[in-house]
């Protein structure tokens, strides 16, 4: 199986990309066979740290960090032009991945360099902005994922991108959730297709619950936001 073109390939979206990946032990800029940036390579290894703690209560999150099935980029302001549109064109590359490697699970990690919101609201005025961008780049090539609704209000509602469901997480220095407090604003996409292939293989109640378990024993109490797959379900984004 061969990789379909990226439709992203503007000047804008080359410059900001950011698609890295390990390599025998070393994280590596898998388009351009180098190494990444210092800040790069920091950055990363704090999120890795952060998602491999034993306490950390995203165990799809640790799968993938773990069996290496996961992509890492590093890009500018959060909700601006250039780290969306070098994001798009990343996602696009994580995705053929996924589609050529057959990865059972797997996550993208995007972290940007700023800015740092002081509280929930800010952080989520950026988030559903670059949501919002990601998805007025896609909609001239990609529909909405078909398994899941495309209208804000639904319950079935879930973030989609190059005709892909994803749960989206966010991680910012600001959380009130001591599992989602990072130093550089960060969102994780996870695939939609993986939980519904846990649902399918009856493994989803024990997954979720041991989500749930290591979330209550860390903060003391279950976060409000912790949806019907375990993750945040954004309804914010325009079609």
């Amino acid at each position: 199986m061969t990789k379909s073109a990226n439709p992203f390939c503007d000047s804008e979206a080359l410059a900001n990309s950011s698609y890295t990946g390990m390599q025998r032990g070393r994280l590596v800029n898998l388009l351009l066979d180098e190494p990444p940036p210092n800040l790069t390579v920091f950055v990363h290894d704090a999120l890795r740290a952060l998602v491999l703690n034993d306490h950390f209560s995203c165990h799809g999150g640790k799968a993938a960090l773990r069996q290496e099935q996961y992509r890492f980029g590093l890009y500018g302001e959060l909700g601006s032009a250039g780290a969306s549109a070098g994001l798009a064109h990343d996602l696009t590359e994580f995705l053929s991945d996924v589609s050529v490697r057959g990865w059972s699970f797997s996550t993208y990690l995007a972290s940007f360099t700023g800015p740092n919101p002081a509280d929930e609201k800010t952080f989520e005025t950026l988030l559903w902005r670059l949501l919002q961008q990601l998805h007025d780049l896609d909609s001239p090539h990609s529909a909405w994922d078909r398994t899941v609704s495309a209208d804000p209000d639904s319950p079935e509602f879930a973030f989609s991108f190059g005709g892909t469901a994803f749960f989206v997480i966010g991680l910012h220095a600001g959380s009130s959730r001591a599992a989602r407090r990072f130093a550089w604003p960060t969102l994780v996409f996870n695939p939609h297709r993986q939980f519904e292939e846990l649902r399918h293989d009856g493994r989803y109640p024990r997954f979720q619950e041991a989500i749930r378990d290591a979330d209550l024993g860390l903060q003391g109490t279950l976060n409000p936001m912790l949806a019907e797959h375990g993750e945040i379900v954004c309804r914010q984004v325009k079609c």
